[in-house]
């Protein structure tokens, strides 16, 4: 099974260099289904991953100007600081069992996976009517100014769910430069990739110290992942990144259907 989840890994870099974003939000389900690794240690090397590749994709579209750095760091104060605060102080205080009684065991792996299945299906949502929803950003017009308390505690929601999922939450992001900030969509998809590498980054320094990492395990993944970002890049001038995004979306939401079902109905409550 490691084999199939290095070329699975080597997947989710590939789907990111074609649409652009959406394909990390599989690292957590390989790494614990394909490599049999812990839930929550699963979340802490999403987080390293992602952060990694995310930084590649956002050099990228920096060099193209498609990278608002102060928007970036202005929006990404408030989730860069959830996220720490989530991996170093609120993650270790939870019990490792949450609920237990004859009939139920519900444990904090399975909680993790329960909420990541319901990321994924949200996620999915927004990949499936990507093409209508870019359409509404684009034309959104621009309004009155955003509440400044309105952004930070958007990053704040944005932070929650990378801190406790490891997952990016670019398809959170996006819509939110857009629509909040009046950003050009392809500025919002480069600001983005930006704002996930450090909120994944500065997250996985929280964990330094709960958890014994395998540097080796770790590199080797992200390599991988990013190599395939590179490939993704070539093939996307050849495929159409709309219609793949969709077909990737539908992927996405039998994934995260299958993970709540398995997670609540078919699993023995151990991981």
């Amino acid at each position: 099974m490691i084999i199939a989840g290095y070329f699975l890994m080597a997947l989710v870099g590939i789907s990111l260099g074609l649409i652009g974003g959406g394909g990390s939000i599989l690292t957590v389900p390989i790494l614990v289904y394909a490599m049999g690794v812990n839930p929550l240690l699963a979340t802490s090397y999403s987080l390293f991953i992602v952060g990694t590749t995310s930084i590649a994709g956002a050099a990228n579209n920096y060099r193209r100007g498609f990278v608002d750095v102060k928007t970036a760091l202005l929006f990404g104060l408030s989730s860069i600081t959830t996220v720490f605060v989530t991996r170093k102080i609120i993650l270790p205080a939870i019990p490792e069992v949450l609920f237990s009684n004859q009939q139920i065991h519900f444990t904090q792996s399975m909680a993790i996976m329960v909420l990541f299945a319901v990321l994924m299906l949200s996620a999915s949502i927004a990949m499936i009517k990507n093409k209508a929803n870019e359409t509404r950003l684009v034309t959104a017009d621009a309004a009155e100014p955003v509440p400044l308390i309105k952004l930070l505690l958007f990053g704040v929601a944005v932070g929650l769910t990378t801190g406790l999922l490891g997952a990016g939450g670019g398809f959170l992001l996006i819509p939110a430069l857009v629509l909040l900030l009046r950003m050009p969509m392809k500025k919002a998809v480069g600001t983005s990739l930006l704002i996930i590498a450090l909120n994944s980054l500065i997250g996985f320094t929280g964990d330094i110290g709960h958890f014994n990492i395998d540097w080796h395990f770790l590199i080797t993944l992200t390599l991988i992942a990013v190599a395939g970002i590179f490939t993704g890049g070539i093939l996307a001038k050849k495929i159409d990144g709309v219609k793949l995004k969709k077909a990737f979306g539908w992927f996405v939401l039998l994934m995260g259907i299958y993970i709540l079902m398995k997670e609540l109905f078919f699993t023995s409550p151990v991981h």
